[in-house]
């Protein structure tokens, strides 16, 4: 029982089954899954993230911890701040989402006399850049002069580097293993309907990759290229600094664990999970998992340091997240309750808590991050 959309959001959705069809007809009627995945979510004006849908919070799809509570990003403001110091730099944030993480942590930054000279946005879609400009107008104008959005990365950047929910909605491989070997599946038609099909591997990269993990003939999952390549970008971007990533997902060990058969791709509507990609397009969500050991390693293939690996609950426990939490007396039960129940969310093993993780790569020499000195899964990687 999904709730239904409205007849100007079913008519779009329409106009994104009609431009995936003619990639697919124009490709000889199949096309890989990142290349689906990549115009359902990226296409200009149609995508998921292009067009005007609400995505973010109640009436979204999903909520993310910004939404949650400013407390996530206030932990994360104190967990950046002395790497600000150390390196005399700026932030750049990746997929700024609302701007609420942005908004909330120059905020706690200005509180910790902090600030760093620029807050760099790297935004692909126009329409969430309008709606993060709209949210330092309404919630943080003071700090809107430091805010600047940008269309690639910069050639040479120091500072931090943010990515909050990022690595997942990077387009991913799919592949299936089967008896003759991997095969990479893509999107081909059946009539009107989108339809699975597997053809070979043409990518060496994909081959490559796909055959050193060897997993058992019927596994299905994903590859993430993507995500490689984004690494390698930073990297090459980055003078001094940090790189802090914090995603759902696994080290390699859990992520092709054999009851994982069918891989971690996930549609998301109007907060549904959903197991068919192919559901309302332009109006669903695609996301996978994170495989964080193929993350360090193309960072660390790129030069960065591997500075930490731990759950989001220690990340934050260790970077002051109660602390904060603490501020807020529990005899003030109408500001308390709201706060204490998201930070449970947050810290929950059944919530957040072990689902998601914080990774961080350096380069040059830092002084160690809080938020990895009681609990460091680096060695699951």
């Amino acid at each position: 029982m999904l709730p239904a959309p409205s007849a100007d959001a079913l008519a779009h959705s329409q106009r994104v089954v009609a431009h995936l069809a003619t990639l697919i007809n124009e490709a000889g009627g199949w096309i890989p899954f990142s290349r689906f995945m990549d115009a359902a979510l990226y296409a200009p004006g149609l995508g998921y993230y292009s067009a005007g849908a609400m995505k973010f919070g109640a009436a979204g799809d999903f909520v993310t911890a910004p939404e949650l509570t400013p407390l996530f990003a206030r932990t994360i403001a104190r967990a950046i701040a002395p790497v600000l110091a150390q390196t005399g730099g700026d932030v750049l944030e990746l997929g700024a989402g609302s701007g609420r993480l942005a908004a909330d942590i120059l905020g706690e930054l200005a509180t910790l006399d902090a600030l760093p000279a620029r807050y760099f946005i790297l935004e692909v879609s126009a329409d969430l850049r309008a709606r993060q400009r709209e949210t330092f107008q309404r919630e943080s104008p003071q700090h809107a002069d430091r805010v600047q959005w940008l269309d690639t990365l910069p050639g040479r950047f120091r500072g931090v580097v943010l990515g909050n929910e990022v690595l997942d909605a990077l387009p991913v491989e799919l592949v299936h293993w089967t008896d003759a070997g991997p095969l990479a599946r893509g999107v081909t038609l059946a009539g009107e309907r989108f339809a699975w099909q597997d053809r070979a591997i043409k990518d060496v990269r994909l081959r490559a990759r796909a055959e050193t993990l060897a997993l058992a003939p019927g596994y299905v999952s994903e590859i993430n290229l993507a995500a490689d390549a984004l690494l390698a970008s930073l990297a090459a971007s980055l003078d001094h600094g940090l790189i802090l990533m914090i995603d759902y997902g696994f080290g390699a060990g859990e992520y092709y664990h054999p009851q994982r058969h069918m891989g971690t791709l996930r549609a998301h509507y109007r907060h549904h999970a959903l197991d068919d990609p192919f559901h309302l397009p332009g109006l669903t969500d695609l996301t996978a998992h994170v495989d964080f050991s193929a993350v360090a390693r193309a960072a660390t293939a790129a030069g960065l340091d591997l500075a930490g690996y731990t759950t989001q609950a220690a990340f934050l426990l260790g970077s002051g997240l109660l602390e904060l939490l603490s501020q807020t007396s529990p005899a003030d039960t109408p500001a308390y309750l709201p706060q204490a129940n998201a930070v449970q969310r947050l810290l929950s093993p059944a919530e957040m808590g072990e689902l998601f993780k914080a990774i961080a790569f350096v380069r040059g020499e830092l002084a160690p991050l809080a938020g990895f000195t009681h609990s460091d899964r680096r060695h699951t990687l």
